[in-house]
Formats: structure tokens, C-alpha cells, sequence
């Protein structure tokens, strides 16, 4: 239950699900892999990276959409046994991964269920769902779009599947949006100026190999919480700047709940749709897989 306002629980509502939580990692493989880790100098990306905690997938799963509509269009590989967390539930090219967790938050707070932020995949992207968590007693799922049709895509054991964001929709909602002029704040207009013909300046330099500008590389004002200046005047310096976030990891079994042994079985389990009527069709695109763990109203079906 929670006891004060800073309180994060996840419920776990299934031990038969080895899934994890933690706090998102900063570092992204294709951040690191652009010429000299160049795009880790985006401060504001690596921030956006961190601004959460993920769901960690429990089995490698592979997944391929026909392109129709169908809840069987959806072609599913998966490790293990059931319950399956990847199912395909609303066709239209949706995979559902199902999360074996009830979050609750203090008053007011709500929870974005979202994509792992920064961490792009081909043919696929997540979508996004804001749930009010203060109350809500139904379990959490996050859905991935497939963006092109007859293409595998591949979830890892481990990989981040799903990003948990608290947001006060209060705070959200009491904003006063406006659009001015920059003229009319002459501090802040100075300040764009300066900043923007430093950083043209900058990249001029850089074209024309100044020795100087090489060795620097790149400007770091942003980074280091300060802004450029003409002098005498002070530089700007930000009073509560930060370069990463301190998230703390999930305590007690939220995040690394012993899941009970799974009975040995096939190393890998395909479902197959687009009319196909096996058995493993019926049980993962219909409810059972999903009663299983308690999160969605069973219906019957001719399949059940």
C-alpha cells in the first residue's frame, strides 16, 4: 500500500511470468556505436534514456505480421511455456506484451506505459498509454505497432520491452501555454543570439579545420550547465543542472521475484495465424494466456 508520496509499488500479480524490472540503463548500443560515440554528447537524449524504469522481456520471442487485420495475422516464436507475455489481442499488426505487474502511485499520479526510450526497432514501434495508477485495479500490457508487414522481428531475453514514466496529469493540466515573440524577453532573446552565433561560429571553424576547434571537438556549454557570454558579463551557470539520473531499483520481489520452475518443454513454441487452427493458435491469441495471468475479462470463444 502506499505509505507516503514518493511511493512506486509494483504488484506482482503472477509468479508464473519471469519478467523484471530496473531502472532504464543510460547507455544505448547505436549511441555508442555512431563515429566516436558521437551522439552520446546529446545530453538532453541521454537524460530522456534514463527518465524511467523498464520491463525486461523474460524469453526471446520472434514475431512476423501478414499485414491484415486479424488477431491471427500475427505470427508468434517463443521460448518456454505458458503463459506466453507476447500475444497478438487486437489485430491490426499489435503485439501485446502482457506486464505481470499492478502498479499503484500516491494521489495524483499517473503512470506512461511507453516505449524504451531511444532504443529504435526495424519494421515495429511501441505505442504509448496513460493509465491512472492511484486507483486502478486492472493489470498493465504495452503494445508495439508493426510499421511493415512479412518482416521478423526479434525480442531478447532481457531486452526492455516497456518504459514506466510517473506523471502528475495535475501539473500537466495547470500549465498556461503561451507563444511570444523573443524579442519581447530581451534576456532571453540576448542569450538565444549569443548562443546561436557561437555555435555557427563553432561549426565554421570545425569545416575549416582550425586546430583549436578540432581538438575541442564540440561545444559543451549545454552539457556542463553553462551558456555563452560576451564579457564582462558573468556566464549563465543552470542551479540545478544534471548530466544523469539517480533512479533507485525496485526493492523487495518487484524486481527479481523467484518464478517458479517451468515444466521442461519444446525449446521453442510457434504460433502461427492467418487461419492456421492449431492448438497453440487458439491458446495464444485468445484469452486463456491472458486469464492466466489475471489481467484481461476471459470470453469465450469457439476456440476455448
Amino acid at each position: 500500500m502506499i505509505e507516503s508520496e514518493n511511493d512506486l509499488i509494483a504488484y506482482r500479480i503472477s509468479d508464473r511470468s519471469g519478467m523484471k524490472l530496473a531502472a532504464s540503463p543510460r547507455d544505448r548500443r547505436w549511441m555508442n556505436e555512431t563515429y566516436s560515440g558521437f551522439a552520446n554528447r546529446c545530453l538532453p537524449m541521454r537524460m530522456a534514456s534514463q527518465a524511467g524504469w523498464v520491463v525486461l522481456n523474460d524469453r526471446p520471442i520472434r514475431a512476423k505480421w501478414s499485414g491484415h487485420a486479424s488477431t491471427e495475422s500475427i505470427a508468434i516464436e517463443s521460448e518456454g511455456q505458458e503463459p506466453y507475455a507476447a500475444i497478438s489481442h487486437f489485430g491490426g499488426g499489435i503485439l501485446t506484451f502482457v506486464i505481470p505487474f499492478l502498479f499503484r502511485t500516491p494521489p495524483g499520479v499517473s503512470v506512461l506505459f511507453r516505449g524504451p526510450a531511444n532504443m529504435p526497432k526495424d519494421a515495429i514501434a511501441p505505442l504509448e498509454g496513460l493509465v491512472e495508477t492511484d486507483w486502478a485495479v486492472a493489470g498493465a500490457s504495452v503494445n508495439w505497432k508493426f510499421t511493415r508487414a512479412d518482416t521478423w522481428v526479434e525480442f531478447a531475453h532481457d531486452e526492455p520491452i516497456c518504459m514506466v514514466v510517473p506523471q502528475r496529469v495535475d501539473l500537466l493540466e495547470a500549465f498556461q501555454p503561451r507563444v511570444l515573440d523573443i524579442v519581447k524577453d530581451p534576456k532571453t532573446h540576448k542569450g538565444h543570439s549569443v548562443w546561436n552565433k557561437s555555435c555557427k561560429d563553432f561549426n565554421e571553424r570545425l569545416r575549416k579545420r582550425d586546430p583549436e576547434a578540432v581538438r575541442r571537438g564540440w561545444l559543451r556549454n549545454y552539457f556542463r550547465g553553462t551558456a555563452p557570454h560576451v564579457a564582462p558579463e558573468p556566464m549563465p551557470e543552470a542551479s540545478a543542472h544534471r548530466t544523469r539520473l539517480n533512479l533507485r531499483d525496485f526493492a523487495g520481489t518487484a524486481a527479481g521475484h523467484p518464478v517458479q520452475p517451468r515444466t521442461p518443454g519444446p525449446g521453442v513454441v510457434r504460433f502461427h495465424g492467418d487461419g492456421e487452427t492449431t492448438e497453440g493458435i487458439n491458446k495464444i491469441h485468445h484469452s486463456p494466456a491472458l486469464q492466466a495471468l489475471g489481467i484481461c475479462p476471459f470470453y469465450k470463444t469457439e476456440a476455448n
